[in-house]
C-alpha cells in the first residue's frame, strides 16, 4: 500500500480522466460500490484464487470466548471483508438494482481494490482497477464493444497499436475433451497450459505426466504441440482460427469469434480504399485463471511491452449465483498500474502551470488578485515566496508539474509579468 507525491497522484487521474472520458464516450455509465462485501459474498466460489487473498474484518464485539470458540473457522470470525476484485461487487450490484437499470447496463468502475499479496514489484496490497462490464447482451456485440472501447482508450493514451489475444473457454474445454482429457482432471490440466509460455510445450508436457494426467491425452496433446505448422501471415477469421485448433472444432464457437472480429474490425478507423486490420489475434492456450469464465476470454498486448495491459472475459454464471436468474455478462479491466508505468513521463498537455515568485513586501491581496487573473486564464497557479536560493524553488516547481513562472513585485499588476518557462 502506497503514498502519493502530488505529481504521481495528478498523473494517476489524468490517466483514469482520459479512460474514463473514452468510455463514458463509447455509452458506459460510472457506478460505485461500497469497499466492503460480505464475508460470504467474496468467499462463494466465484472469485478464484483471489478468495484466498482477501482481507477479512473481524465481527465486532468479539471476546477471548468466542475466538476460541470458533476454532479457527474465518468465516465464524469475519463477517465482512475488503473488496478483492470489482466483478463481485458489480454482480452484487446488478442483483440488488437491476430493476432500476436498462435491459443491456453497461458499467465503468474505477476503483481500488485489496488483495493479501506479498509485495514485490508489480503487486501490491492495494492497486487501483480499471472495469467495464456489458450485462444483458449474450451476443458478439457485447464483446466487441468492450474490444472497441478499450482499444480507442489507449490510442487516447498514446499507446496506439494495441491488439487482443482471445479465445473461448468453450473451445478449450472442447480440446481437452478432444485430447482425451476427463472432465474432472481440466482444471488441473489447463493450470499446466496457461505455463505455455514461461516453460515450453517440453516443460508442459512433462508437468502434465508429472500430475498424473491421462497419459494418452498427454501424448495426444504433446503431438498437438509438435505438428508442423506454416507461419504465413493470417488475418483475424475462420481460417486462422480453424488453423489453430483441432481438426472437428464446433462450428458455433467459431463462428462467435468470427462475428467478434468482423464486428471490431468495422469499427477501427482506415484510410479509404484500405482494408481495415482486425486487432486480434487468436491463441488456443490462452487460458485466464478465473474459473467464472464460461465464454470468450482476452489479454490487451501492446508491442511496446512483453506482458498484458489488462483482460477479461464473458461470465455468464456469476449474477444468477445472486439473482437466481442467469444473467449474461461480460467485462475487461486495465492493469492499471502497469499503464501509469508506460505513461510516467507523460505531463498535461496543453494546460499552463504557473509559479508567482513574489516579494515578501507584496500585499496579500494583490497576490490573490493576481493569481485568479491566472485562474481566470485557464492557467493552474501556485504562490511561492521568493527565497535566497531561487534555482531551487524553481527545480522543485518543475519536478511538481509547474511550467512557467513570473516575479511579482509590490505594486505589480497582470500585465506587468512575464512569465518565462521553467525547462
Amino acid at each position: 500500500m502506497r503514498d502519493f507525491l502530488p505529481v504521481d497522484k495528478a498523473r494517476r487521474e489524468r490517466i483514469l480522466a482520459v479512460i474514463r472520458g473514452r468510455y463514458r464516450a463509447h455509452g458506459f455509465d460510472e457506478i460505485e460500490t461500497p469497499v466492503l462485501e460480505e464475508y460470504g459474498r467474496l468467499h462463494a466460489g466465484i472469485g478464484g484464487d483471489n478468495e484466498k487473498l482477501a482481507f477479512n474484518i473481524l465481527k465486532r464485539g468479539l471476546d477471548a470466548e468466542a475466538v476460541r470458540a470458533a476454532g479457527g473457522d474465518p468465516a465464524a470470525l469475519s463477517d465482512l471483508g475488503l473488496r478483492y476484485d470489482l466483478t463481485v461487487p458489480l454482480a452484487r450490484f446488478y442483483a440488488t438494482h437491476r430493476a432500476e437499470l436498462p435491459s443491456v447496463f453497461r458499467s465503468i468502475q474505477m476503483a481500488p481494490v485489496w488483495r493479501a499479496e506479498r509485495p514485490q514489484k508489480g503487486r501490491y496490497r492495494q492497486f487501483v482497477q480499471c472495469d467495464i462490464d456489458i450485462i444483458g447482451d449474450g451476443t458478439a456485440r457485447a464483446e466487441a464493444e468492450l474490444l472497441v472501447a478499450s482499444l480507442d482508450a489507449l490510442d487516447a493514451l498514446g499507446l496506439e497499436g494495441g491488439t487482443f489475444r482471445i479465445n473461448d473457454r468453450r473451445a478449450l474445454n472442447w480440446m481437452l475433451g478432444h485430447f482425451g482429457f476427463a472432465e474432472g482432471e481440466r482444471p488441473g490440466v489447463l493450470i499446466t497450459i496457461d505455463k505455455l509460455d514461461k516453460i515450453g510445450p517440453d516443460g508442459v508436457v512433462a508437468e502434465l505426466h508429472g500430475r498424473g494426467a491421462d497419459a494418452s491425452a498427454v501424448d495426444a496433446f504433446a503431438r498437438f504441440l509438435g505438428r508442423p505448422q506454416t507461419f504465413e501471415h493470417r488475418p483475424f477469421g475462420e481460417s486462422q482460427i480453424r488453423q489453430a485448433l483441432p481438426d472437428g472444432a464446433p462450428d458455433e464457437i467459431v463462428q462467435d469469434l468470427v462475428a467478434i472480429g468482423t464486428a471490431v474490425a468495422a469499427a477501427r478507423p482506415v484510410d479509404a480504399g484500405a482494408v481495415a486490420e482486425v486487432p486480434l489475434a487468436f491463441d488456443p492456450f490462452l487460458v485466464r485463471g478465473m474459473g467464472y469464465y464460461t465464454g470468450t476470454i482476452f489479454e490487451l498486448a501492446h508491442p511496446s511491452v512483453d506482458y498484458s495491459l489488462g483482460g477479461g472475459g464473458r461470465y455468464d454464471g456469476m449474477i444468477g449465483r445472486f439473482l437466481g436468474t442467469d444473467v449474461p455478462a461480460v467485462g475487461f479491466s486495465f492493469g492499471f498500474e502497469r499503464l501509469v508505468e508506460l505513461l510516467e513521463s507523460e505531463t498535461d498537455a496543453g494546460v499552463a502551470a504557473v509559479v508567482l515568485v513574489h516579494e515578501r513586501d507584496v500585499p496579500v491581496g494583490d497576490l490573490v488578485a493576481l493569481k485568479a487573473a491566472f485562474i481566470g486564464e485557464g492557467s493552474r497557479v501556485r504562490l511561492e515566496q521568493r527565497t535566497k536560493n531561487l534555482k531551487a524553488l524553481l527545480e522543485r516547481a518543475a519536478s511538481d508539474g509547474y511550467t512557467a513562472f513570473a516575479t511579482v513585485a509590490a505594486g505589480q499588476e497582470r500585465h506587468d509579468l512575464e512569465v518565462k518557462p521553467l525547462a
